[in-house]
Protein backbone atom coordinates (compact mmCIF):
# COMPACT_ATOMS: atom_id res chain seq x y z
CA UNK A 1 0.00 0.00 0.00
CA UNK A 2 1.08 3.20 -1.01
CA UNK A 3 1.55 6.29 1.57
CA UNK A 4 0.81 9.00 -1.64
CA UNK A 5 -2.39 9.44 -2.23
CA UNK A 6 -2.65 9.29 -6.04
CA UNK A 7 -6.64 9.36 -6.62
CA UNK A 8 -6.69 13.04 -7.61
CA UNK A 9 -7.20 13.39 -11.39
CA UNK A 10 -5.01 15.37 -13.75
CA UNK A 11 -7.83 18.62 -14.16
CA UNK A 12 -6.77 19.62 -10.17
CA UNK A 13 -5.89 22.53 -9.94
CA UNK A 14 -2.61 23.35 -7.83
CA UNK A 15 -1.15 26.56 -6.12
CA UNK A 16 1.44 26.77 -8.64
CA UNK A 17 3.95 29.27 -7.63
CA UNK A 18 3.39 28.51 -4.54
CA UNK A 19 4.49 24.77 -4.95
CA UNK A 20 7.32 26.31 -7.31
CA UNK A 21 8.30 28.68 -4.07
CA UNK A 22 8.49 26.01 -1.56
CA UNK A 23 10.15 23.57 -3.72
CA UNK A 24 12.83 26.07 -4.34
CA UNK A 25 13.55 26.35 -0.97
CA UNK A 26 13.26 22.86 0.09
CA UNK A 27 14.99 20.84 -2.31
CA UNK A 28 18.15 20.62 -0.88
CA UNK A 29 17.42 21.95 2.66
CA UNK A 30 14.45 18.78 3.01
CA UNK A 31 17.38 16.23 3.45
CA UNK A 32 18.72 18.35 6.31
CA UNK A 33 15.46 19.56 7.83
CA UNK A 34 14.67 17.30 10.62
CA UNK A 35 18.14 17.72 12.04
CA UNK A 36 18.52 20.89 12.14
CA UNK A 37 15.05 22.30 12.59
CA UNK A 38 14.98 19.78 15.92
CA UNK A 39 16.76 22.99 17.99
CA UNK A 40 14.38 25.80 17.44
CA UNK A 41 11.03 24.21 16.60
CA UNK A 42 9.53 23.84 20.41
CA UNK A 43 6.40 22.83 21.24
CA UNK A 44 5.87 20.00 17.98
CA UNK A 45 6.46 16.84 20.68
CA UNK A 46 3.96 18.51 23.18
CA UNK A 47 1.47 19.00 19.99
CA UNK A 48 2.00 15.38 19.31
CA UNK A 49 1.26 14.50 22.76
CA UNK A 50 -1.70 16.32 23.33
CA UNK A 51 -3.19 14.53 20.44
CA UNK A 52 -4.65 11.47 22.49
CA UNK A 53 -6.48 10.65 19.57
CA UNK A 54 -9.25 7.80 20.00
CA UNK A 55 -9.27 4.25 18.72
CA UNK A 56 -9.94 4.62 14.82
CA UNK A 57 -9.74 8.68 14.53
CA UNK A 58 -8.79 10.58 11.84
CA UNK A 59 -5.79 12.93 12.01
CA UNK A 60 -5.13 15.83 9.72
CA UNK A 61 -1.94 17.43 9.06
CA UNK A 62 -1.51 20.22 7.32
CA UNK A 63 2.19 21.24 6.11
CA UNK A 64 3.17 17.86 7.04
CA UNK A 65 6.90 18.53 5.63
CA UNK A 66 9.13 15.52 5.84
CA UNK A 67 6.15 13.87 7.50
CA UNK A 68 8.52 13.92 10.79
CA UNK A 69 5.04 14.76 13.04
CA UNK A 70 2.71 12.05 11.27
CA UNK A 71 5.64 9.41 11.95
CA UNK A 72 5.97 10.26 15.58
CA UNK A 73 1.86 10.46 16.22
CA UNK A 74 1.57 7.04 14.63
CA UNK A 75 3.87 5.11 16.55
CA UNK A 76 2.48 6.54 19.48
CA UNK A 77 -1.04 6.20 18.64
CA UNK A 78 -0.85 3.00 16.10
CA UNK A 79 -4.84 2.89 16.42
CA UNK A 80 -5.35 5.88 14.73
CA UNK A 81 -5.53 7.01 10.85
CA UNK A 82 -3.01 9.52 9.85
CA UNK A 83 -3.08 11.95 6.80
CA UNK A 84 -1.10 14.92 5.45
CA UNK A 85 -0.95 17.50 2.60
CA UNK A 86 1.80 19.49 1.87
CA UNK A 87 2.46 22.21 -1.01
CA UNK A 88 5.99 21.49 -1.55
CA UNK A 89 6.15 18.03 -3.94
CA UNK A 90 9.69 17.99 -2.74
CA UNK A 91 8.94 17.71 1.03
CA UNK A 92 6.17 15.05 0.42
CA UNK A 93 9.23 13.07 -1.49
CA UNK A 94 10.90 13.12 1.99
CA UNK A 95 7.18 12.26 4.04
CA UNK A 96 6.80 9.22 1.18
CA UNK A 97 10.32 7.66 1.63
CA UNK A 98 10.23 8.57 5.99
CA UNK A 99 6.92 6.49 5.87
CA UNK A 100 8.08 3.49 4.02
CA UNK A 101 11.02 3.20 5.44
CA UNK A 102 9.01 2.98 8.98
CA UNK A 103 6.34 0.52 7.73
CA UNK A 104 3.80 2.98 8.13
CA UNK A 105 1.86 3.02 4.73
CA UNK A 106 -1.17 1.46 6.47
CA UNK A 107 -1.44 4.21 8.94
CA UNK A 108 -0.12 7.29 6.95
CA UNK A 109 -1.43 8.64 3.86
CA UNK A 110 -0.38 11.84 2.44
CA UNK A 111 -1.11 14.36 -0.96
CA UNK A 112 -0.33 16.80 -3.03
CA UNK A 113 -2.88 19.75 -1.71
CA UNK A 114 -2.89 23.63 -0.50
CA UNK A 115 -3.29 24.32 3.13
CA UNK A 116 -6.23 27.10 2.40
CA UNK A 117 -8.51 25.11 -0.12
CA UNK A 118 -8.42 21.24 0.08
CA UNK A 119 -11.17 19.30 -0.31
CA UNK A 120 -10.20 15.85 1.86
CA UNK A 121 -13.03 13.90 -0.03
CA UNK A 122 -11.57 14.28 -3.21
CA UNK A 123 -7.70 13.76 -1.41
CA UNK A 124 -8.10 10.97 0.77
CA UNK A 125 -12.06 10.02 0.95
CA UNK A 126 -12.88 11.62 3.77
CA UNK A 127 -15.29 14.66 4.31
CA UNK A 128 -13.61 15.28 7.75
CA UNK A 129 -11.20 14.49 10.53
CA UNK A 130 -11.13 14.17 14.22
CA UNK A 131 -7.86 16.22 14.76
CA UNK A 132 -6.20 18.89 12.23
CA UNK A 133 -2.93 19.69 13.23
CA UNK A 134 -0.79 23.03 11.99
CA UNK A 135 3.62 22.94 13.14
CA UNK A 136 5.23 25.57 12.49
CA UNK A 137 3.37 26.08 8.89
CA UNK A 138 1.32 29.36 9.34
CA UNK A 139 3.87 31.64 9.87
CA UNK A 140 4.98 30.45 6.37
CA UNK A 141 1.76 30.85 4.61
CA UNK A 142 0.83 34.74 3.46
CA UNK A 143 -3.31 33.63 3.72
CA UNK A 144 -3.05 31.84 7.34
CA UNK A 145 -5.93 33.08 8.01
CA UNK A 146 -7.58 31.01 5.35
CA UNK A 147 -5.93 28.36 6.54
CA UNK A 148 -7.36 28.11 9.99
CA UNK A 149 -10.72 28.66 8.32
CA UNK A 150 -10.47 25.40 5.92
CA UNK A 151 -8.71 23.44 9.05
CA UNK A 152 -12.41 24.40 10.91
CA UNK A 153 -14.36 23.53 7.90
CA UNK A 154 -12.81 19.85 8.17
CA UNK A 155 -13.37 19.12 11.48
CA UNK A 156 -16.26 16.69 12.80
CA UNK A 157 -18.60 17.88 15.33
CA UNK A 158 -16.12 17.84 18.87
CA UNK A 159 -12.97 17.95 16.86
CA UNK A 160 -9.87 19.38 17.81
CA UNK A 161 -7.83 21.85 15.69
CA UNK A 162 -4.08 21.87 17.40
CA UNK A 163 -1.71 24.63 16.51
CA UNK A 164 2.15 25.48 17.28
CA UNK A 165 4.01 28.25 15.95
CA UNK A 166 6.28 30.83 16.47
CA UNK A 167 5.46 33.73 19.10
CA UNK A 168 6.46 37.34 18.95
CA UNK A 169 9.11 35.95 21.92
CA UNK A 170 8.15 38.73 23.76
CA UNK A 171 9.43 37.49 27.45
CA UNK A 172 13.35 37.44 25.68
CA UNK A 173 15.64 39.96 25.72
CA UNK A 174 15.47 42.06 23.24
CA UNK A 175 18.82 41.98 21.27
CA UNK A 176 17.99 37.75 21.13
CA UNK A 177 14.05 38.77 19.52
CA UNK A 178 15.46 41.14 16.94
CA UNK A 179 18.11 39.14 16.22
CA UNK A 180 15.84 35.76 15.93
CA UNK A 181 13.02 37.57 13.95
CA UNK A 182 15.66 39.15 11.74
CA UNK A 183 16.96 35.57 11.02
CA UNK A 184 13.58 34.29 10.50
CA UNK A 185 12.69 36.66 8.07
CA UNK A 186 15.24 35.48 5.72
CA UNK A 187 13.68 32.02 5.28
CA UNK A 188 10.07 34.01 4.67
CA UNK A 189 8.84 33.44 8.44
CA UNK A 190 6.40 36.20 9.88
CA UNK A 191 5.08 35.33 13.02
CA UNK A 192 1.40 35.17 13.58
CA UNK A 193 1.15 37.99 16.54
CA UNK A 194 -3.00 38.82 16.10
CA UNK A 195 -2.99 34.12 15.95
CA UNK A 196 -4.81 34.33 19.11
CA UNK A 197 -7.46 37.35 18.24
CA UNK A 198 -8.51 35.13 14.98
CA UNK A 199 -8.27 32.00 16.73
CA UNK A 200 -10.64 34.09 19.53
CA UNK A 201 -12.91 35.38 17.08
CA UNK A 202 -13.19 31.81 15.18
CA UNK A 203 -14.03 30.11 18.28
CA UNK A 204 -16.78 32.69 18.99
CA UNK A 205 -18.17 32.27 15.57
CA UNK A 206 -17.65 28.12 16.11
CA UNK A 207 -19.15 28.30 19.39
CA UNK A 208 -16.07 26.32 20.16
CA UNK A 209 -13.74 25.90 23.14
CA UNK A 210 -9.90 27.85 22.72
CA UNK A 211 -6.92 27.03 24.79
CA UNK A 212 -4.27 29.62 24.24
CA UNK A 213 -0.69 29.28 25.63
CA UNK A 214 2.75 31.23 24.87
CA UNK A 215 5.11 28.62 26.17
CA UNK A 216 9.15 29.09 26.49
CA UNK A 217 8.54 32.86 27.20
CA UNK A 218 6.69 34.01 24.50
CA UNK A 219 8.92 31.81 22.34
CA UNK A 220 6.10 30.25 20.55
CA UNK A 221 2.39 30.01 20.50
CA UNK A 222 0.23 26.60 21.51
CA UNK A 223 -3.58 26.54 20.69
CA UNK A 224 -5.95 23.81 20.47
CA UNK A 225 -9.77 25.20 19.85
CA UNK A 226 -12.46 22.16 20.25
CA UNK A 227 -15.51 22.87 18.40
CA UNK A 228 -18.75 22.24 19.89
CA UNK A 229 -20.72 18.74 19.45
CA UNK A 230 -23.42 20.77 17.59
CA UNK A 231 -21.30 23.68 15.65
CA UNK A 232 -23.40 26.74 14.97
CA UNK A 233 -22.16 27.32 11.56
CA UNK A 234 -22.22 24.96 8.53
CA UNK A 235 -18.40 25.31 8.26
CA UNK A 236 -18.67 23.53 4.38
CA UNK A 237 -20.69 26.21 3.35
CA UNK A 238 -18.13 28.41 4.32
CA UNK A 239 -15.65 26.51 2.69
CA UNK A 240 -17.26 26.59 -0.14
CA UNK A 241 -16.34 30.31 -0.97
CA UNK A 242 -13.04 29.44 -0.17
CA UNK A 243 -11.86 27.36 -2.65
CA UNK A 244 -10.51 28.23 -6.04
CA UNK A 245 -12.86 27.65 -8.78
CA UNK A 246 -12.14 24.40 -10.31
CA UNK A 247 -12.68 22.67 -6.71
CA UNK A 248 -15.84 23.95 -6.64
CA UNK A 249 -17.41 21.83 -9.22
CA UNK A 250 -15.56 18.99 -8.36
CA UNK A 251 -18.18 17.63 -6.01
CA UNK A 252 -20.60 18.68 -3.49
CA UNK A 253 -19.28 20.83 -0.35
CA UNK A 254 -18.06 17.99 2.24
Amino acid sequence: MSAYSSDVGADTCWPIEATRRMNRMYRWQRHIYNGTRRYYLLGRDQLIAGLRPAAGASVLEIGCGTGRNLVLAARLYPSARFFGIDVSTEMLTSAITAISRRGLTRSIRVAHGDGTAFDPQLLFGLPSFDHVMISYSLSMIPDWRRVLEAAASHLKPGGRLHIVDFGNQERLPGLARALLLRWLAMFDVTPRDDLELVLSGLAGTANANLKFERPFRGYAQYAVLTLATQPRIPWARGLHLLRPACLRSSGPSA
